[in-house]
């Protein structure tokens, strides 16, 4: 019997979960949870290449975890954890960064994007964010690793650093995939469909923990276009296009039933029932992350025995590592 393959994937708690996190990625990591050997992490330490507060890093950090459990994600079936309890983590980063060209890392069009957004706190961290990606992946061996576009790059350097390791060293890790599932929904902003809905942009983003009439006022308030017709053209009718996805998405609808359905309806019947959609959507989760929230006890037995769990795996990984580098046995 082939053993499943290992994925490996985070979100970091630098803001609340969005609409966008949900069906880009959350949903489709319950979808995997059956057939895969599935690690899921709350990936705080990249969270502080920019200035967090302390405290509510802390919170949103444990609201996370309960968030992930209420969108599906059962502690039995995945490794649920949170990256700074991993010590093995920063342990990896530093010896991978020495396998690492500066070149490599300057090219990175993230380190670029948010150098621009944060010019006056551009810290090493920053720029050796994707070493520290590339040692979450490596050290749990992962086969595979959900990501969007805007990542698919940090792969690559992280196959590049693994390939040139092993070239040294002999198989030492497996050089994992971006792993681009068919069903995911790519979510942009309700105030300028061209971006990617962003937890930067309150006004455009609708948050899981989100109250209901927030969530009606913010589709309410959605770019369409002039035309009044519901149709999905992603390129001339980016707005109505990226409200179909969410509606359809959330509904389990196709786009040709959804089209039927608002036919000749116009804009101002279709983006409240979009609304409505995501609100009935979002309700048990909603509910059921703020029970979570209530048992503190029962989040801290998760989060530690994931912690576990993950440390297991990932220290097989550095001892092989220490070894191969030359580093006396502990």
């Amino acid at each position: 019997m082939n053993e499943k393959k290992r994925i490996l994937s985070g979100i970091q708690p630098s803001g609340d979960l969005t609409l966008g996190s949900y069906m880009g990625a959350i949903k489709n990591w319950v979808a995997l949870q059956d057939d895969y050997d599935c690690l899921y992490c709350i990936v705080d330490m990249h969270a502080i290449t920019v200035r967090q507060d302390p405290p509510t890093l802390r919170r949103r950090t444990l609201e996370q975890l309960s968030q992930y459990i209420a969108c599906g994600l059962d502690p039995k079936k995945n490794i649920l954890f949170i990256q700074s309890h991993v010590h093995q983590h920063a342990e990896l980063s530093w010896v991978l960064g020495c396998f690492t060209q500066f070149g490599e890392l300057s090219r990175m069009t993230q380190f670029k994007d948010k150098s621009k957004k944060h010019a006056d706190n551009i810290t090493a961290g920053l720029f050796t964010y994707p070493v520290l990606m590339a040692a979450d992946i490596l050290l749990y061996q992962a086969d595979l690793v959900p990501v969007g576009q805007d990542q698919k790059q940090h792969v690559e350097l992280c196959r590049d650093i693994a390939n040139r390791f092993n070239g040294l060293y002999s198989d030492t890790f497996t050089l994992p995939e971006p792993f681009i599932p068919k069903m995911g929904t790519r979510i942009m902003s309700l105030g300028d469909p061209m971006s990617k809905m962003s937890k930067s942009d309150p006004d455009g983003c609708v948050f899981l923990m989100d109250k209901p009439e927030d969530i009606m006022r913010k589709f309410k308030r959605a770019v369409t276009d002039c035309e009044a017709a519901v149709r999905y053209d992603k390129d001339a009718k980016p707005g109505i296009s990226n409200l179909l996805s969410i509606y359809c998405t959330a509904t389990g609808k196709t786009f040709e039933e959804a089209e039927a359905e608002f036919e000749g309806q116009g804009y101002g019947v279709f983006k409240p029932a979009v609304g409505e959609a995501v609100v009935e959507l979002l309700r048990p989760i909603r509910e059921q992350a703020a029970e979570l929230m209530r048992d503190k006890a029962y989040l801290e037995g998760i989060y530690k025995e994931g912690a576990e769990r993950a440390s297991y795996l990932a220290e097989k990984t550095l001892r092989k590592v220490y070894k191969k580098v030359g580093f006396v046995a502990r």
